[in-house]
Parts: structure tokens; C-alpha cells; sequence
């Protein structure tokens, strides 16, 4: 199926009226879409509608999903080359048709040539303005936030790109029940301190001011990963934070070594099983750092901690922290949230929480920023 010849092509550059979803440079062209939950949004007159894509990787295939009208229509893999996706077609003409074309998979940090780049459309209709949402949200998050569990059958133990969806996780939820824009920076097996294989190298708070400091490389680096982030261009009313669960899970691995230099690094549990006092208060002193660089980068943004999708292991040494951090701050604009745990009856693929996992977060924070942004 080709775009009819009597269509219009539509640069990115001569375009007015769509919006960007999730961080990016704007200033580029083609337009890069790093972030699962970034995407673009159009409201569209005419019969039929194609995005123009220009797509490249080497072990993920970046995966796609499409809504008209506010609901779900599509999902598909991406394969390498520049080509046309067909959005809609056979429409009445003189209807305006919102559509959202949004990445699932989250940023590469382990594919320096997986990208998804938008180039423009070809329509035979006309394009209007895209209004705002009432809110903002942003959030920051591992696997879970990734939406890693949400597709594919409770066996399936693979990890695979296909089986990440912002399409059914939480931070979807939350923010179509709220009315809002999200933003999401997450990365699958990364920290608070370290990966769940004790890697200090993988953790979210040392990329979280670059535009997407995840994806790394000479070509995202030409498409402004890299660049500081302008936390002035796009303020969250909320940033929900989902970190911990992987800082949990490296008690329980062995010692990472560098294969340069040789350098080590382990967070230990005692014999009798409890966590290591010093390494706990490491872990402790990594999220206070994080709050303090969220405060600094959002000055007005309520924080709020949700943990707990895949069990409470750090629970108690979340909350000191948090309250240390509150004490000497007297910053009060923050919460802790924690969520239901996953059980055999919401789990996904890959031990992952599924949709119905995701399901039941989302309910818990949807009523809790209710009571916040609604106040």
C-alpha cells in the first residue's frame, strides 16, 4: 500500500500545527524521537493520512504505536530505511481527526543506532492547531516505567523490544485519566546507585539532565542527546519517580568489575541477610542527591516517590531518605507513594508487571494527584 499520488508532502519544517511529545531537540530535522512516550500529535482534515519516517538500528527495532480520535488503532515493529505509515485513509474529508503517533521502546542504551526520526506527512487535508492538556506530568523510572511486561504471554521470558509498551503502562494511564502531558525518562535494569548487576555506571540521575543521556554514540550525539536539557521549556506540575527496585535487586548479585580499569563494585548483605549498613546509607545518600537535583531543575514540581510494582524491599530506606531529605531542606512539596506489588493473577511477560498490574498503580496514583492538582 503506497500514499495516493494527489496527497501533499508536508515537511516537519513548513509545519505549524502539530506537538511534540517527550524530550528532544526540537532545532533538529528530522525530528528524533529518543523516549518511549515521545511521539507527535496532529489534528488533520482530509481522507487519508501518512507520516514519512526515517528509521535505523542494529539489535532493537524501535516499535510503534497510533491512536485516532483518542483511541488505540496500531501497533508494529519498525524495520531500518525511510518510508510512509499510513494513519488513516477512506475518512470523511471535512472531519477533524486528532492522531498520535508515539515510540514504545524506551531509549537504547544498548543500540547506538536504534533511532526513529520524523520527517513530515502527506495529506489531503489540512492541519490545525493541537491543543494544550490540562496538566503535565513527568516520569522517571526502570523496566517498569519502560513498560517492559506489558505485551506478550506470561511465559515469554525473552527480553525483547516487543515486549515494552507505553501504550499499557502506568504513566499512559495516568495521564490520559488526568488529562495531561507526560514526558518519561526510563531505562530497563538502571538505578537510583547502580543497575541490578551492581554497574554504578547505570544510573538514572547521571543522564537525567542531558536531553536523553541514555542514548549515547556519535549519531545521537549529532541528534542532541547529548545536549542539556532545558527544564524551562516544559514544567511538570508532577514528577513521579518509580526507582529502586533494581538498587534492590544488586544485594542480591554478584560484584560488577570493570573490564578496563578492573575497578569493582557490590552492595552486600550481611550473613544473617539484612543489607549492609553502609551500603545501605550509600543507596540512602543517592536518593537524596536525586531529590536535590529534581528540586533544583523543577523548583515548583510536586516530587512524588511511587515504589513497590515489584516488591518493598527498599521501602523503609526510600522513606528516611526522603524524610532526611525534607528535614534538612524544608522542602514539604514531596510524597512517597507506595504501590500494589504484582501478583500471579497481573504479572506479565518477562516476570514483568502486565497491563492489569499497571492497571492497579495507575489507580493509586491517578487518586493521589487528584487530591494534589486538583486541590
Amino acid at each position: 500500500m503506497t500514499p495516493n499520488d494527489n496527497l501533499k508532502t508536508y515537511s516537519l519544517k513548513e509545519m505549524k500545527n502539530y506537538k511534540i511529545h517527550g524530550r528532544t531537540d526540537e532545532s533538529q530535522y528530522p525530528l528524533p524521537l529518543f523516549f518511549n512516550g515521545s511521539g507527535i500529535e496532529v489534528n488533520a482534515t482530509g481522507s487519508e493520512l501518512w507520516i514519512d519516517v526515517e528509521v535505523d538500528c542494529d539489535t532493537h527495532e524501535p516499535w510503534i504505536w497510533t491512536a485516532l480520535n483518542g483511541a488505540f488503532m496500531s501497533r508494529q515493529m519498525l524495520l531500518p530505511g525511510s518510508y510512509s505509515i499510513c494513519l488513516f485513509r477512506s475518512m470523511s474529508p471535512e472531519a477533524v481527526k486528532n492522531v498520535k503517533f508515539f515510540r514504545e521502546l524506551q531509549a537504547m542504551s544498548e543500540d547506538n543506532r536504534c533511532c526513529l526520526l520524523i520527517k513530515g506527512f502527506r495529506s489531503d487535508g489540512s492541519f490545525l492547531p493541537v491543543s494544550d492538556r490540562r496538566f503535565k506530568l513527568e516520569f522517571i523510572g526502570d523496566s517498569i516505567t519502560s513498560g517492559e511486561g506489558t505485551y506478550g504471554a506470561t511465559e515469554d521470558t525473552d527480553w525483547l523490544a516487543m515486549y515494552m509498551g507505553t501504550s499499557r503502562n502506568y504513566a499512559r494511564m495516568v495521564s490520559d485519566a488526568l488529562d495531561a502531558e507526560y514526558r518519561l525518562v526510563s531505562q530497563g535494569g538502571w538505578g537510583v546507585l547502580c543497575a541490578w548487576d551492581n554497574d554504578p555506571r547505570h544510573n538514572i540521575p547521571s543522564r537525567y539532565e542531558k536531553i536523553c543521556g541514555l542514548a549515547e554514540g556519535e549519531m545521537n550525539e549529532r541528534l542532541g542527546a547529548g545536549k542539556p536539557y532545558d527544564f524551562q521549556s516544559w514544567k511538570p506540575d508532577a514528577i513521579i519517580v518509580n526507582l529502586g527496585t533494581n538498587d534492590a535487586s544488586s544485594f542480591n548479585q554478584p560484584e560488577w568489575i570493570n573490564p578496563v580499569t578492573g575497578e569493582t563494585f557490590k552492595q552486600h548483605k550481611e550473613p544473617d541477610g539484612s543489607y549492609n549498613q553502609d551500603d545501605l546509607n550509600r543507596f540512602k545518600q543517592a536518593v537524596i542527591d536525586f531529590l536535590i537535583m529534581i528540586r533544583r531543575n523543577n523548583p515548583d514540581s510536586h516530587i512524588v516517590w511511587a515504589y513497590g510494582m515489584l516488591g518493598y524491599d527498599l521501602t523503609f530506606a526510600i522513606t528516611d531518605a526522603m524524610n532526611s531529605y525534607q528535614k534538612t531542606t524544608g522542602d514539604i512539596n514531596i510524597a512517597f507513594l507506595q504501590l500494589p506489588s504484582t501478583t500471579t493473577e497481573t504479572v506479565g511477560s518477562h516476570a514483568h508487571p502486565g497491563e492489569k498490574s499497571h492497571a492497579r498503580a495507575a489507580k493509586v496514583i491517578i487518586e493521589y494527584l487528584q487530591t494534589i492538582l486538583e486541590a
